[in-house]
């Protein structure tokens, strides 16, 4: 196990109706004057604008609105979000919304303290240490964002080329998540489905390390794996099924507040290498990790092939051959594989809508570095074309 230090500031209030303490933990965090961050319709139709609204009025909260995010957001809406907090004078961004929403109000927060272009974060020009308080009210269970440091947002340069690129500080992490699983009951069901996968991949890149004597987070990974295994069909089955919601935006969290993947080294190879399908593509992220994920598995795991028998056997229950590790551990990579596409996830480069001959553009595209990706198998620009090259088509995993 690696040394480490854990910092959790984020306070999370879970359960109905918790939006309509927005007002009063915006105070609590020392806001002020909020910039109120949101994608458009659903937080209208669902009555979840106006709630918060009426809670920021009667806690004396000022506010502005910014509405217009989109899936894989953009940082042109960023840009106008950081001149509008300069302009009135504001010291604080509330996201309404998922992953997506909450990423772009934290390129909002660093950008309105930082005298440099807020893309600097995201190309490694700049590190994170300063930015504007931000407080979450998720509605999609996904992205984890509303406890992570972390940051993803899309630059469309002039020549039409979509770079997608991360950030991640400390400074970041919001100060409260207002969550109601109640929000997520009429999500559309391909958007549940991809939330699945997203929270799945977040923990896959913890789980998958090279770290050993790590069994405590070994079993919080496994337990978040088989509560979405377990819980993911249920709610494909029956979208309003309490229970269910609960455990999934539960387990949304906990897979990216970084509590399981503390003592360990981390991957996030399938992370860097899904950016790319989303940005020349523009899929849904958890679609796109569906594809991903499971081709990187079978590309990678002779590299500790008893580290997936152990998430053959551990997570997908597949009986254990101690003669054929190696097929034990096969067998747990063709598990997830049918357990996407029995929530309707595309599991191939295909059914993205990608194409073969794109393969050397996505992998020119990462800008992969000497250092490579990952670390559970360093990879190399070879390394991610043969993964990519895994995903154009069914094999013999299926």
């Amino acid at each position: 196990m690696n040394p480490f230090e854990l910092y959790l500031p984020t306070r999370y209030i879970f359960g109905p109706g918790v939006e309509n303490r927005t007002g009063e933990e915006v105070k609590r965090a020392g806001g002020s004057r909020v910039l109120l961050h949101y994608s458009g319709g659903s937080v209208r139709r669902s009555g979840l604008l106006d709630r918060v609204k009426t809670s920021l009025d009667e806690a004396g909260v000022a506010y502005v609105e910014l509405s217009g995010v989109k899936p894989n957001p953009d940082m042109e809406l960023a840009y106008e979000g950081i001149e509008q907090v300069r302009a009135e004078g504001l010291d604080f961004v509330l996201a309404l919304g998922g992953g997506s929403v909450i990423d772009s109000a934290k390129a909002i927060a660093l950008g309105a303290v930082y005298d440099g272009d807020a893309w600097d974060y995201y190309t490694g020009k700049a590190r994170p240490a300063e930015a504007l308080p931000i407080g979450t009210v998720p509605t999609l269970p996904a992205a984890g964002s509303e406890g992570s440091d972390s940051s993803v947002m899309n630059l469309t340069a002039e020549d039409g080329t979509v770079y997608k690129r991360s950030t991640g500080g400390e400074c970041i992490v919001p100060k409260f998540a207002l969550e109601n699983p109640e929000l997520t009951h009429t999500l559309p069901p391909e958007q549940t489905a991809a939330g699945v996968a997203d929270i799945f991949t977040h923990t896959c890149e913890r789980y998958f390390t090279q770290t050993r004597d790590v069994y405590l987070t070994d079993l919080f990974c496994e337990s978040i794996m088989k509560t979405l295994i377990k819980y993911g069909p249920i709610v494909m089955e029956d979208p309003e099924n309490k229970a269910a919601r609960e455990q999934i935006m539960w387990a949304s969290t906990m897979a990216h507040n970084n509590i399981t993947g503390v003592g360990r080294d981390q991957d996030w190879a399938s992370h860097m290498i899904e950016h790319e399908l989303s940005a020349l593509y523009d899929v849904t992220h958890g679609a796109g990790l569906a594809a991903v994920n499971p081709a990187w598995m079978r590309y990678v795991y002779k590299e500790d092939t008893a580290r997936f028998v152990r998430f053959a056997t551990e997570v997908f229950g597949v009986a254990n051959d101690p003669w054929h590790p190696e097929v034990t551990a096969l067998e747990g990579i063709k598990a997830l594989k049918r357990f996407y596409r029995s929530l309707g996830l595309p599991v191939t480069l295909a059914e993205l809508g990608g194409k073969e001959e794109d393969i050397p553009k996505l992998v020119s595209m990462i800008g992969i570095g000497e250092h490579g990706l990952g670390s559970f198998k360093v990879l190399h620009e070879e390394d991610v074309e043969a993964i990519y090259a895994l995903m154009k088509e069914d094999d013999e995993l299926d």
